[in-house]
Protein backbone atom coordinates (compact mmCIF):
# COMPACT_ATOMS: atom_id res chain seq x y z
CA UNK A 1 0.00 0.00 0.00
CA UNK A 2 3.08 2.14 0.48
CA UNK A 3 3.71 2.60 -3.49
CA UNK A 4 0.18 3.69 -3.88
CA UNK A 5 0.72 6.29 -1.25
CA UNK A 6 4.08 6.77 -2.94
CA UNK A 7 2.63 7.14 -6.49
CA UNK A 8 -0.46 9.02 -5.91
CA UNK A 9 1.62 11.53 -3.89
CA UNK A 10 4.10 12.14 -6.67
CA UNK A 11 1.20 13.44 -8.51
CA UNK A 12 0.34 16.02 -6.30
CA UNK A 13 0.21 19.49 -8.44
CA UNK A 14 -0.29 17.46 -11.46
CA UNK A 15 -3.61 19.92 -13.63
CA UNK A 16 -5.74 18.89 -16.38
CA UNK A 17 -4.59 21.33 -19.75
CA UNK A 18 -6.18 23.45 -20.90
CA UNK A 19 -7.93 24.56 -17.69
CA UNK A 20 -11.57 23.63 -16.94
CA UNK A 21 -11.10 20.22 -19.67
CA UNK A 22 -11.10 17.01 -18.27
CA UNK A 23 -8.19 16.68 -20.19
CA UNK A 24 -5.14 14.43 -18.45
CA UNK A 25 -2.36 12.18 -19.14
CA UNK A 26 -4.71 9.66 -16.96
CA UNK A 27 -7.56 10.35 -18.93
CA UNK A 28 -5.22 9.37 -21.87
CA UNK A 29 -4.12 6.43 -20.23
CA UNK A 30 -7.48 5.07 -19.61
CA UNK A 31 -8.74 6.03 -22.81
CA UNK A 32 -11.35 8.80 -21.99
CA UNK A 33 -11.27 12.60 -22.27
CA UNK A 34 -13.34 15.29 -21.72
CA UNK A 35 -15.08 13.34 -18.31
CA UNK A 36 -14.82 13.91 -14.82
CA UNK A 37 -11.45 12.02 -13.94
CA UNK A 38 -11.32 11.51 -9.85
CA UNK A 39 -12.51 7.96 -10.28
CA UNK A 40 -9.80 7.11 -13.48
CA UNK A 41 -6.58 8.75 -11.30
CA UNK A 42 -7.23 6.31 -8.52
CA UNK A 43 -7.60 3.88 -11.41
CA UNK A 44 -4.40 4.95 -12.88
CA UNK A 45 -2.22 5.18 -9.23
CA UNK A 46 -3.38 1.27 -8.40
CA UNK A 47 -2.48 0.32 -12.01
CA UNK A 48 1.19 2.14 -11.71
CA UNK A 49 1.55 0.69 -8.58
CA UNK A 50 0.79 -2.70 -9.86
CA UNK A 51 -2.79 -3.42 -7.91
CA UNK A 52 -5.20 -3.30 -11.57
CA UNK A 53 -8.59 -2.62 -10.11
CA UNK A 54 -9.77 -4.87 -13.33
CA UNK A 55 -12.80 -3.99 -15.26
CA UNK A 56 -15.38 -2.11 -13.28
CA UNK A 57 -17.25 -0.87 -16.24
CA UNK A 58 -13.86 -0.12 -18.14
CA UNK A 59 -11.03 -1.70 -19.03
CA UNK A 60 -8.59 -0.02 -17.12
CA UNK A 61 -10.83 0.60 -13.75
CA UNK A 62 -13.81 2.69 -12.90
CA UNK A 63 -15.26 6.55 -13.59
CA UNK A 64 -18.03 6.15 -12.26
CA UNK A 65 -18.15 6.45 -8.31
CA UNK A 66 -21.49 5.08 -7.59
CA UNK A 67 -20.64 2.15 -10.38
CA UNK A 68 -17.36 1.65 -8.38
CA UNK A 69 -19.53 1.76 -4.91
CA UNK A 70 -21.76 -0.92 -6.41
CA UNK A 71 -19.33 -3.26 -7.04
CA UNK A 72 -17.08 -2.96 -4.20
CA UNK A 73 -20.29 -2.96 -2.36
CA UNK A 74 -20.52 -6.84 -4.04
CA UNK A 75 -17.40 -7.68 -3.83
CA UNK A 76 -17.52 -7.45 0.18
CA UNK A 77 -14.66 -4.78 -0.32
CA UNK A 78 -16.55 -2.29 2.25
CA UNK A 79 -14.29 -1.49 5.48
CA UNK A 80 -14.66 0.59 8.32
CA UNK A 81 -10.84 0.55 9.05
CA UNK A 82 -9.20 2.07 6.26
CA UNK A 83 -5.05 1.25 5.65
CA UNK A 84 -3.00 3.82 3.70
CA UNK A 85 -3.79 3.29 0.03
CA UNK A 86 -7.04 2.41 0.86
CA UNK A 87 -10.04 4.21 -1.86
CA UNK A 88 -12.32 6.25 -0.39
CA UNK A 89 -15.34 7.65 -1.92
CA UNK A 90 -17.10 10.76 -1.14
CA UNK A 91 -20.66 11.44 -0.68
CA UNK A 92 -20.82 15.30 -0.01
CA UNK A 93 -25.10 15.56 0.85
CA UNK A 94 -25.58 12.77 2.17
CA UNK A 95 -28.12 11.34 -0.08
CA UNK A 96 -26.42 8.11 -0.71
CA UNK A 97 -25.24 9.21 -4.22
CA UNK A 98 -21.22 9.33 -4.48
CA UNK A 99 -19.34 12.24 -5.54
CA UNK A 100 -16.04 12.02 -5.51
CA UNK A 101 -13.31 9.43 -4.87
CA UNK A 102 -9.33 9.74 -3.28
CA UNK A 103 -6.21 7.62 -1.95
CA UNK A 104 -6.56 7.38 1.80
CA UNK A 105 -3.36 8.42 3.32
CA UNK A 106 -3.45 8.89 6.90
CA UNK A 107 -5.78 9.14 10.13
CA UNK A 108 -4.87 12.84 11.17
CA UNK A 109 -5.40 11.34 15.17
CA UNK A 110 -8.27 14.04 15.91
CA UNK A 111 -10.87 11.65 15.49
CA UNK A 112 -12.86 13.76 12.65
CA UNK A 113 -10.32 14.16 10.04
CA UNK A 114 -8.11 11.94 7.37
CA UNK A 115 -5.73 13.27 4.59
CA UNK A 116 -5.91 11.84 1.50
CA UNK A 117 -5.02 12.14 -2.34
CA UNK A 118 -7.37 13.11 -4.85
CA UNK A 119 -7.33 13.72 -8.61
CA UNK A 120 -9.90 16.15 -9.97
CA UNK A 121 -10.16 18.51 -7.04
CA UNK A 122 -9.68 22.55 -5.77
CA UNK A 123 -10.52 24.55 -3.25
CA UNK A 124 -13.43 25.86 -5.36
CA UNK A 125 -15.04 22.67 -6.41
CA UNK A 126 -14.28 19.43 -4.31
CA UNK A 127 -15.56 17.11 -6.90
CA UNK A 128 -14.20 18.58 -10.40
CA UNK A 129 -11.74 21.17 -9.83
CA UNK A 130 -8.95 20.04 -12.16
CA UNK A 131 -6.13 19.17 -10.14
CA UNK A 132 -4.51 16.12 -8.17
CA UNK A 133 -3.99 17.50 -4.42
CA UNK A 134 -3.68 16.29 -1.16
CA UNK A 135 -6.72 17.55 1.01
CA UNK A 136 -7.49 17.26 4.75
CA UNK A 137 -11.86 15.40 4.53
CA UNK A 138 -14.04 14.75 7.07
CA UNK A 139 -14.85 11.21 8.31
CA UNK A 140 -18.59 12.11 8.21
CA UNK A 141 -18.19 12.65 4.32
CA UNK A 142 -16.65 8.97 3.61
CA UNK A 143 -16.85 5.28 2.72
CA UNK A 144 -13.72 3.55 2.49
CA UNK A 145 -12.49 0.53 0.28
CA UNK A 146 -10.25 -2.09 0.74
CA UNK A 147 -9.67 -3.68 -2.35
CA UNK A 148 -8.98 -7.29 -2.28
CA UNK A 149 -6.26 -7.30 -5.00
CA UNK A 150 -4.18 -5.43 -2.31
CA UNK A 151 -3.85 -8.51 -0.56
CA UNK A 152 -2.81 -10.98 -3.39
CA UNK A 153 0.82 -9.49 -3.51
Amino acid sequence: MNKIVEIARREIGVTEAPPNSNQTKYGAWFGMQNVAWCGIFVSWVYDQAKFNLGNMGYRRGFAGCQTAYNLFLSKNEITTHPQPGDIVLFDWNADHRFDHTGIFIKDNGDNKTFTSVEGNTSYKNDSNGGAVMERIRNYSTATFVHPKVLDKK
